[in-house]
């Protein structure tokens, strides 16, 4: 204090004895920085955040003279000038984006604010982490005034490191380990079987797995939910869906959405972030035609064979054909029992048809389809198939009476023959 009080007596007498020295205005007030997080510190994991940090200049101006015949400073001792600030990750698994971002000036009790893009990783372990804010500013250290109009400024340079305490929520994180599939076909229903892990760092309590359809993804949840309770981090859990997939689909993998909703330590009913899944899916079933285009005479009856092949990659159980018949084609018989159908393998079906006299002689294309029923009992119909049945001319009907008539004339004659030789 007394020290103090003798370095003002000091000034002043050299104020009044060289009125053309020197002359400093603001004894004391250097910028005295520091920072904190706008808005909230606490972040989930897989999250991307946009952090605001608010940069305060706590720097007063503690003592300064005012007399007659000194220039008016531009600069305050206390503002820190051309503010430039720059987020660093520290020691925690966060991701900085940003480059190092102008604050501009900030006068002393003023406050200015920048902001972060920040990436917090999916894996990200929970707990609290500090990160360095490094920040690079001059200030005014000294304004010595000579005579009476000029003025000497002295800047210096000063950086400095601030801390920003942030916090990573912990949260339980889905990680899939086998995706298997039973009976799943397209145009069928089948089951998929999971693996799943708790990677996280989050116990999750009640928890319940649901699958969602991923856009437009032909793999469709049947069953959407299961509970499986307490699942702790690092546990894992098989899991068993039914789901269908759409007629349409091709063989290959499609995706499907997974995740959890469960509770967490305080007592909160959060779910996880979506994890996209690959689901294997096998060709539909499907039937082809084998056999070469039965023959059938223009205004005559017959039973015609086809042969179908099972094609599919999926057996098919208690197969039944059907044939439409058109005209000029009539049918009393258009159905045909197959059984069942592995992959590759072939049945015959038989149908009786009446064609009419008047047909063209010409190659036709009947419908035929083929009604099964899939590995889990679901009924399904195969794409429709052309069966080629090709008509020609039928016999004259005058000539067909010759033909018998001989042939009766010709077993009379025999039956008399051998009745002459016995008597």
């Amino acid at each position: 204090m007394y020290m103090r009080h003798f370095v003002i007596l000091a000034i002043l007498f050299g104020l009044i004895g060289t009125p053309v020295m020197a002359d400093v205005k603001y004894l004391t007030g250097d910028p005295d920085l520091s920072a904190s997080v706008a808005g909230r510190n606490e972040f989930s994991p897989g999250e991307d955040v946009i952090l605001k940090v608010n940069i305060e200049n706590r720097g007063l101006i503690d003592m300064k003279f005012v007399r007659s015949g000194i220039v008016e400073r531009d600069d305050l001792p206390s503002t820190a000038k051309l503010v430039k600030a720059g987020l660093g990750a520290g020691d925690s698994p966060l991701v900085i984006r940003s480059d190092p971002q102008m604050a501009g000036d900030i006068p002393g009790g003023k406050t200015a604010s920048v902001s972060f893009s920040v990436k917090v990783p999916a894996d990200a372990m929970a707990g609290d982490y500090i990160l360095p804010l490094t920040v690079h500013y001059v200030y005014l250290k000294t304004a010595e005034q000579y005579g009476q109009d000029a003025i000497s400024y002295t800047y210096r340079d000063v950086d400095k490191t601030l801390d920003l305490p942030v916090r990573i929520r912990p949260k339980a994180m889905l990680e899939a380990g086998s995706v298997k599939t039973e009976h799943l076909n397209a145009g069928t229903e089948g089951y998929l079987v999971l693996t799943v892990t708790n990677r996280g760092s989050e116990d999750a309590r009640d928890a319940v797995l649901r699958i969602a359809r991923n856009g437009n993804s032909p793999v469709i949840p049947t069953d959407s939910s299961l509970y499986v309770g307490d699942f702790s981090a690092g546990s894992s859990r098989e899991v068993r869906f039914k789901v269908s997939v759409s007629r349409d689909a091709g063989e290959g993998e499609y995706p499907l959405d997974l995740s959890c909703r469960y509770t967490d330590r305080d007592g909160d009913v959060v779910t996880s972030d979506v994890l996209t899944i690959g689901v294997p899916v096998g060709g539909k079933i499907q039937f082809s035609v084998v056999s070469p285009p039965p023959e059938v005479r223009a205004g005559g009856k017959a039973v015609i064979e086809v042969e179908y092949q099972n094609t599919g990659s999926a057996p098919a159980r208690h197969a039944q054909a059907r044939i439409s018949a058109v005209d000029p084609f009539t049918s009393n018989d258009d159905s045909a029992y197959l059984g069942d159908l592995a992959p590759g393998e072939k049945a015959i079906a038989r149908y009786e048809v009446n064609v009419d006299a008047g047909a063209t002689i010409k190659e036709y294309g009947l419908d035929s389809e083929i009604r099964y029923r899939d590995a889990l009992d679901n009924s399904a119909i195969s794409d429709t198939m052309k069966v080629r049945v090709r008509v020609v001319e039928g016999g004259s009907p005058l000539l067909l009476v010759a033909v018998i008539l001989v042939l009766l004339a010709c077993a009379g004659g025999a039956g008399y023959y051998i009745l002459k030789r016995r008597t």
